[in-house]
């Protein structure tokens, strides 16, 4: 918690340029449209993941 009230002190002293809000807004964007892509279902299953075991790992005695 200490962490952010400092790094929320710097910003408060040395703001962000605006080309970097603009930036962080942009990849902020993006982020919530690709959630609400995959909400929606409307995410392609090509660039889905597929879900898979874990190697069995064979112990012998």
């Amino acid at each position: 918690m200490d962490r952010l009230l400092l790094r929320m002190a710097g910003w408060a002293r040395n703001p962000p340029s605006g080309r970097r809000v603009v930036f962080f807004l942009a990849v902020l964007a993006i982020c919530l449209a690709v959630a609400a892509l995959n909400w929606a279902g409307w995410w392609p299953e090509a660039l889905t993941l597929q879900k898979t075991r874990p190697p069995r790992v064979q112990v012998t005695p």
